[in-house]
């Protein structure tokens, strides 16, 4: 006997009972999977979802979240006063899906087709942190580091082979570095030297300067597939 439909679909649906085709029902849509990058560090408005996804229209964005609000992924809340205002943010479930968005990340840059050099957002960079750390390189490694990007400030750190990427500003910090997420990207995963993005202007750091050196070894690119 065949199971029963006992949910109303309110999506376009590929009709098939394997999880990774309801996985694609759920996020496959154009952008979707990119705004739940955007929210796996914690709530946003609609306005910051919109400039870190340059590409896309309000009226897309819209959509997406529409969807995937319907489909139990994020939800609509307020922030509390005095900032009072409208954010997404991802459920508990929602938020179980980011080893599959590190992993297909990670998998990803495998690809001879992948450009490093594409523009980049904050998160998009905290998240490569997650996916690329070697905790085997970190030793004894204790830091604490404040990433301004823009408008955003995160915590970056390592400790006990763990890392920790979080957004906000840390309560201890070894040095403060002000840059771009293209930028860091260069420094951290093109390897280019932090002295030449001091003297491009590109990057300044205030605090101890070997905190970053050693943050930044902790990270490689993996092979590209042949």
């Amino acid at each position: 006997m065949e199971l029963e439909k006992i949910t109303k679909r309110s999506y376009r649906s590929y009709d098939d009972a394997c999880g990774t085709a309801h996985a694609l029902d759920l996020l496959g849509e154009r952008w979707a999977l990119l705004v739940v990058r955007e929210l796996m560090l914690g709530p946003r408005r609609f306005g910051d979802l919109r400039a870190s996804l340059p590409g896309i229209s309000a009226n897309v964005l819209t959509q997406r979240l529409e969807g995937l609000e319907a489909n139990g992924v994020l939800r609509r809340t307020k922030l509390p006063p005095p900032a009072s205002v409208q954010v997404y943010e991802l459920t508990e479930w929602g938020l179980e899906a980011e080893p599959i968005l590190v992993a297909l990340g990670r998998w990803a840059t495998r690809s001879p087709r992948h450009d490093p050099a594409l523009p980049l957002s904050a998160v998009a960079l905290m998240l490569s942190f997650r996916a690329k750390f070697e905790p085997d390189k970190s030793g004894g490694l204790d830091l604490a580091m404040e990433f301004r990007l823009g408008p955003e400030a995160f915590t970056v750190g390592v400790r006990d082979r763990r890392l920790i990427t979080e957004r906000g500003a840390p309560l201890r910090s070894d040095a403060l570095v002000t840059s771009t997420p293209e930028t860091l990207a260069g420094l951290i995963y093109g390897k280019v030297p932090l002295a030449t993005l001091e003297g491009q202007g590109a990057l300044v750091i205030d605090g101890d300067r070997a905190a970053l050196e050693n943050f930044a070894g902790l990270f490689e690119l993996p092979p590209k597939a042949d």
